[in-house]
């Protein structure tokens, strides 16, 4: 009976010692949690011990604006391979892995660093030593008769009275480089066409998007270098917008409802930090030029094949695996395609249906190009092709 004991106690230890459950109740699915150091940050991370290099690589883009394929991750001196797992490297809880970016192989205005500033920086402290201006004179007559108010860089922290009072006269409002925020008394503004919103520091909650949503007479809509995250589900309310700018802001996405802008021409959403574009895209057929440059993407829909009048299509600075399988060949008008930066290969790229058509539109636009220097630029000359 006395062996008997002995034997099962030795039993238990070696199942302690070899089987791993009860030693490291981890199980291959669990996250670990390690660190990683790029730039003077200590980054903390939660993951999948199962997690791949290559996709630990995504994750890190986020946080750090570097492209994948521009970041050398280091663990014990050596290189992780992205096609190994975090297992298979050895990673384990409370790990410290290094990243090394390579040049120019990032997202925006370069990779976000320890001591980064918050952009836009305030131009308050630029101009704290500056002499205070007088309030601006206002010409209310002039604006109503020429229905263009124009009062950009004014250091301005609201729209002047006088505005609101002749707001079903206005076209264009153009309140660009103020500290301006956008009140309710926006609505009045009832047959504005363009409005011209771009470095005013705005936050979400700086405007009143229901009041800005109901003008549906707007054409343009700039909201360029301001602090917005998100956009609201109303922006599809407005019906006649041909051209939305919003680059450089802080977007993580666009609203679903973008796919009611059936009359949308141009979309620039530069320098932001998207992630996905939704489906509806595809609903916007009228659209001409999407610039989605500097952004944190790793794949587009496959709705982007219905933008028949599509001709320009700016993808660079993101990490793109692979393009929609119809772009190419549903989308004849296409005629230029930036993929800088991306991790799209040309050999991917040339096996995409429609790619010798598309192929062909590039180098017609190129050749007009030239045609068009050799005749009216007086620097071109017959050598021009050798730079």
């Amino acid at each position: 009976m006395q062996d008997q004991k002995n034997q099962r106690k030795m039993e238990m230890r070696d199942d302690n010692d070899g089987g791993g459950d009860v030693s490291n109740p981890m199980s291959e699915t669990d996250n670990i949690n390690f660190t990683v150091k790029f730039s003077g940050r200590l980054m903390p991370i939660a993951i999948s011990i199962e997690t791949k290099i290559k996709d630990l690589k995504f994750h890190l883009l986020s946080l750090t604006n570097v492209l994948p394929r521009g970041q050398k991750l280091i663990f014990k001196g050596k290189v992780l391979m992205d096609t190994m797992t975090l297992k298979e490297s050895e990673v384990k809880n409370g790990a410290k892995i290094m990243l090394i970016a390579s040049q120019g192989l990032h997202q925006g205005d370069g990779p976000i660093l320890k001591e980064a500033k918050t952009l836009p920086i305030s131009r308050e402290s630029d101009n704290a030593n500056k002499p205070v201006k007088e309030r601006m004179p206002v010409d209310a007559e002039r604006w109503k008769f020429t229905g263009i108010v124009a009062l950009a860089d004014r250091d301005l922290k609201s729209v002047p009275d006088e505005v609101w009072a002749i707001g079903a006269s206005i076209r264009v409002l153009d309140i660009r480089n103020n500290f301006i925020q956008i009140p309710a008394q926006i609505r009045c503004l009832s047959t504005v066409k363009k409005m011209y919103l771009d470095g005013n520091g705005m936050s979400d909650e700086s405007i009143f998007w229901e009041g800005l949503t109901s003008l549906k007479r707007l054409k343009i809509l700039s909201l360029t270098r301001n602090q917005l995250t998100s956009l609201p589900s109303s922006l599809g309310g407005l019906a006649s917008l041909r051209r939305l700018y919003i680059d450089n802001n802080k977007l993580t996405g666009l609203p679903i409802e973008i796919g009611l802008l059936t009359k949308l021409e141009v979309l620039k959403a530069t320098k932001n930090r998207i992630r996905t574009i939704p489906t509806s895209i595809g609903d916007c057929n009228s659209l001409i030029e999407v610039d989605l440059s500097s952004n944190h993407l790793s794949e587009l829909p496959e709705t982007f094949g219905n933008l028949h009048y599509l001709k320009a299509l700016r993808l660079k600075n993101n990490g793109l695996k692979s393009l929609p399988h119809t772009l190419l060949k549903e989308c004849r008008r296409l005629s230029t395609l930036d993929l800088h930066n991306t991790e799209v290969t040309m050999n991917v790229f040339r096996q995409l249906e429609g790619w010798e058509d598309f192929e062909g539109r590039r180098r017609m636009k190129h050749q007009k190009q030239l045609d068009f220097l050799a005749e009216f630029c007086d620097e071109f000359d017959e050598g021009a092709d050798q730079h």
